[in-house]
């Protein structure tokens, strides 16, 4: 049975993964040793959900439009399962993030994955929000410094 802090670190895996390049994906898959060996129990498909938003943040929610998702499950040789979901359409995408779902359960392979794909894609994803952040402060206007030309 997983525990919750169990399921609050495949949660966190899940979505760096689901954010990460598909370029760092594919270059973690060719590093991991041995090669993992899985089958595709349910082959990555697209489909649309409903994203929801809240009034101001808190009050009521509404439909705000649909997004394009992919999915894909696998099963690794010993018998676990991983599940990809990701936004958009690339297929190979949502499986490379099933794949390491399910290497990422396997007591013996976690800590070198959370080493060598999750850190380092956590560390990409700050780099970049710094990146934009920096970019949206230098165009940021302060109206209450000012002056008026009269």
């Amino acid at each position: 049975m997983a525990t919750q802090t169990d399921t609050a670190r495949r949660q966190r895996h899940l979505a760096v993964l689901a954010r990460a390049g598909r370029g760092l994906l594919e270059d973690a898959f060719a590093l991991v040793q041995p090669a993992p060996r899985y089958e595709v129990v349910k082959p990555a498909e697209t489909g649309l959900v409903m994203v929801r938003g809240r009034a101001g943040g808190t009050g009521g929610q509404f439909n705000m439009g649909e997004m394009t998702v992919t999915r894909c499950v696998v099963r690794s040789e010993q018998g676990v399962i991983g599940v990809g979901y990701i936004a958009g359409r690339d297929r190979r995408k949502a499986e490379l993030v099933a794949v390491f779902d399910a290497l990422l359960q396997d007591p013996s392979r976690s800590p070198q994955l959370e080493r060598e794909v999750i850190a380092p894609a956590e560390q990409r994803r700050r780099e970049r929000q710094a990146a934009i952040r920096a970019r949206a402060a230098a165009t940021r206007v302060d109206f209450f410094t000012v002056m008026r030309g009269e």
